[in-house]
């Protein structure tokens, strides 16, 4: 047996069909096989790929910003729902795990969304999705928050895999619960500026990892935007790009060109992860935890509680668990469903 089995790492720098969840899926569906074609184990697209980044939310002094924000609410997706029920048959008629960015649709009120990244198996399941925790400038105007019960490492047959949205890879905490959980291979999905800014926290989460990183920048160009929509460009984030993998050194392996819709790959080895970490495993042999420690909470909240009897018991809406209270001081020790990484 292979003590440091090899696997494929595909980026997907590419536009979607803007303000379309039908055509983006189709697409993206279309993608995947391509991808798969030359040999994959993991396909990865950008932040919010389906149906697209809102652009449109930089632009404050134009009456159909309005519009647009109904729109994409209107065009967000659910999950699961069909449109992931089309992205798991891809995933399992190509055998291969896919990361992409999804705008999700609060399901219990219909009027928030949030900038998901999901995680599908190649046995055709969905195994896994990453609300963003905060967004960022003009994103917090559209985007909800997400919590820390998303913060999860995955098992699959190549290594432990992970991801993060644009700037949760400048929160440094997120990160961190990551790679304390052994993260071995991590997507880094991006809106797609090309910026210095990008590559540089990328690489430098593949080298403080320990990890690969597939990081993966979103395209929108002038023909991509629907006309009734493209005066709202010209303040956003240009959408150019700027995808690239990553070794567990920091190194780059593979690039895509600006601007330009283009699939990448590179070669990994649990070889190259393992070497990385022996220098420095920021969860184990590399962590102070009698000087350091960070607590996560891990639990899911909802804002609705519904009273079931006279006693006060408690339950939510849609299956989640009810809101549990905090502990009374600093002192106190975290709830129970609170989960602890050093």
């Amino acid at each position: 047996m292979d003590r440091f089995p090899e696997f494929t790492l595909v980026g997907v720098q590419a536009a979607p069909v803007y303000f379309d969840p039908d055509a983006s899926t189709e697409k993206a569906c279309r993608l995947i096989t391509e991808a798969a074609l030359g040999g994959a184990d993991l396909v990865a697209f950008g932040e919010t790929w389906l149906p697209g980044y809102p652009f449109w939310a930089f632009e404050l002094n134009s009456p159909i910003q309005f519009e647009a924000r109904a729109e994409y609410l209107a065009t967000a997706i659910e999950i699961p729902g069909r449109h992931t029920d089309l992205l798991c048959r891809a995933a399992a008629e190509a055998s291969v795990d896919v990361a992409i960015g999804v705008v999700e649709l609060e399901p219990r009120t219909r009027g928030t969304v949030y900038c998901t990244l999901l995680f599908i198996g190649r046995e055709g399941k969905i195994i896994g999705r990453h609300r963003k925790l905060k967004p960022t400038d003009a994103e917090r105007r559209v985007w909800g928050e997400g919590d820390g019960s998303s913060l999860t490492v995955y098992d699959r047959p190549y290594g432990r895999l992970s991801g993060l949205n644009c700037w949760e890879h400048k929160m440094v905490l997120p990160g961190y619960a990551l790679m304390a959980q052994g993260t071995q291979v991590h997507v880094a999905t991006w809106p797609g500026t090309a910026s210095p800014g990008q590559s540089i926290l990328a690489q430098a989460f593949a080298f403080q990892g320990g990890c690969y990183v597939v990081s993966v920048g979103g395209i929108r160009r002038e023909q991509d935007v629907p006309e009734r929509y493209r005066s709202l460009t010209g303040a956003a984030p240009p959408g150019t790009g700027g995808s690239s993998i990553i070794d567990p050194m920091g190194r780059v392996m593979a690039e895509a060109s600006e601007g330009e819709e283009e699939i990448i790959r590179a070669t990994g080895s649990l070889q190259a992860v393992l070497g990385a970490k022996s220098l420095a495993d920021h969860g184990g042999h590399y962590s102070r935890p009698d000087v350091l420690q960070l607590r996560v909470a891990a639990a899911p909240r909802s804002p609705l509680l519904v009273q079931a009897d006279a006693a006060f018991a408690t339950t939510s809406i849609n299956g989640a668990p009810p809101m549990v209270s905090g502990p009374s001081s600093e002192d106190e020790p975290m709830a129970a469903e609170a989960s602890e990484l050093r």
